[in-house]
Order: C-alpha cells, then sequence, then structure tokens
C-alpha cells in the first residue's frame, strides 16, 4: 500500500455557532477543532494532509502554519461535500502522478469539525483497506442513538448496499444503529474518476461524495462499510451546545488516558 493521503474538510462558516470564525476554529479543550482532527491523522500515519478551506480560508491557513505535511486546497463555493472533496483534485492527482500503476494509495477523507476522531479508527479502516483490496470502505460506528445520521443499509448477506439519509429512510432503516460517519478510504485513481462523473441529482443541487461509493459499487468495484469507530466519535459540532459537549469530552478522554497509563 503506497503512503496514504488525507482530505479534511474544513470549509464551511457554521451558521448556528455564532461568531463569524469557519466552524473549524472554534476550540475544544484548548485546541481548534481541526487541529484536533490533523493531529489524530498524523497519529495514525498520515502525515499528508490537505484541508479544504473555503469561508474564511486565510484565517485556518493562518491557524495552522507551521503544521508539517499540511496544504491547502480552495472551494471556491460551497456547493456540497462531494465539490469540497474535488477541490482538491490537482493535489490528489500530483500525488499519484508518479505512483506504479499497479499501486493502491489511500485517501482519508474526513470532517474538520469531528474533533473526537481517533488515531485508531483510522489505522483500523487502513489495514481492512489493504486486506480487502477495496476501491472504498465506509468507517461506520454502531451507537443507541443514530438520530440524525445517515443509515448504513446492508443485504441480507451482509454486504454494503448504500447510505440512506434520515428523511429519507424507511420506518425499518430508521431502525437501523449503524451509521454513516463522514470518515472514507477511498482508493485515490478510483476516487478521482467517482468525483469526474458527480451530478447534482437532488434537492439541493448539490455534488454529495456520499454518492461516490454507490458509483463505485454499481462498476463492479469492491466498496464496504466497517464497523471500526467508536459511538464517542458521532459527536460532531454544529451548535455552541454541541461544542461544550465535545469539549467535556475530549477531556474525559485525556483524563481516561492518563488513568491508563
Amino acid at each position: 500500500m503506497t503512503k496514504p493521503l488525507a482530505v479534511v474538510l474544513a470549509a464551511g462558516k457554521g451558521t448556528r455557532m455564532g461568531g463569524d470564525l469557519p466552524k473549524v476554529l472554534f476550540e475544544a479543550h484548548g485546541k481548534p477543532l481541526v487541529r484536533w482532527v490533523l493531529e489524530a491523522l498524523a497519529a495514525a500515519g498520515v502525515s499528508d494532509r490537505i484541508v479544504v478551506i473555503g469561508y474564511r480560508g486565510e484565517l485556518v491557513e493562518q491557524a495552522l502554519a507551521g503544521m508539517p505535511g499540511v496544504a491547502f486546497a480552495v472551494q471556491q463555493e460551497q456547493r456540497g461535500t462531494g465539490d469540497a472533496v474535488a477541490a482538491a483534485t490537482d493535489l490528489i492527482r500530483d500525488c499519484v502522478a508518479h505512483d506504479p500503476p499497479d499501486s493502491r494509495r489511500p485517501v482519508v477523507i474526513v470532517c474538520g469539525d469531528s474533533p473526537m476522531l481517533r488515531p485508531e479508527s483510522v489505522t483500523g479502516l487502513l489495514r481492512q483497506f489493504e486486506s480487502q483490496a477495496a476501491s472504498c470502505l465506509l468507517g461506520t460506528a454502531v451507537t443507541d442513538d443514530p438520530a440524525g445520521l445517515g443509515r448504513i443499509v446492508r443485504d441480507t448477506s451482509g454486504r454494503f448496499v448504500k447510505i440512506v439519509e434520515q428523511k429519507d429512510a424507511t420506518e425499518a432503516e430508521q431502525a437501523i444503529r449503524e451509521v454513516n460517519m463522514s470518515t472514507y478510504v477511498f482508493e485515490a485513481r478510483d476516487l478521482l474518476r467517482a468525483l469526474a462523473g458527480l451530478k447534482p441529482d437532488n434537492a439541493a443541487g448539490e455534488y454529495y461524495i456520499t454518492d461516490c461509493p454507490g458509483m463505485l459499487l454499481a462498476e463492479g468495484r469492491p466498496v464496504d462499510a466497517v464497523a471500526c469507530l467508536d459511538p464517542s466519535e458521532t459527536l460532531s459540532v454544529n451548535t455552541p451546545a454541541q461544542l461544550a459537549a465535545v469539549a467535556a469530552a475530549l477531556k474525559n478522554r485525556e483524563a481516561a488516558v492518563k488513568v491508563a497509563t
């Protein structure tokens, strides 16, 4: 497996947070949200990281200045998660340009407002990616409270079929406890091909990265969902109350690690 690369989505404003900072720069337990994510990736061995910026992106660049291995891509308009990843296309293409034709470079995609991401979750997903020779793996979690999150639909054999958003889910699908965590590993060339084929065929007229696994699956490429994330990692930040909850959770996690060591 070729050296992994990460794309961190950090272009959003966070309109419900209050203030005019980019959402990923709000601090939880002493660090901006995006720094927690970048440090978790680095601890998992993913040292080359592309941060996709947009709203007040210069502030994000300033906050992360000096972090080794961090490059920036600009999403000119916020047209969905697929468009955000596509903003990094040139940088991804540069990374794979000199890879051998039979190489498999993993591209980890995560959100910059998910500071509960654990290094061991990323390494577990990368190990599964290598062992399964997958085109795409989704990192999922099983939680007692799946409200508001996309559900992972599997067939009777347990194979991944699709992601269904809660608003589109049937009553049976809403009972599913395995949820999409917006954490992916794609084979780089397959990702680039899927991004080129994305269409905004939805009510919002946006490009969704969640469409890419289904596109690759339809091509006959190996796609799977792996429940390797801890339920604590479902905590993300959209409101000040969620920021406070995440800060408390990070503090508790840090204290638990100190006790264990």
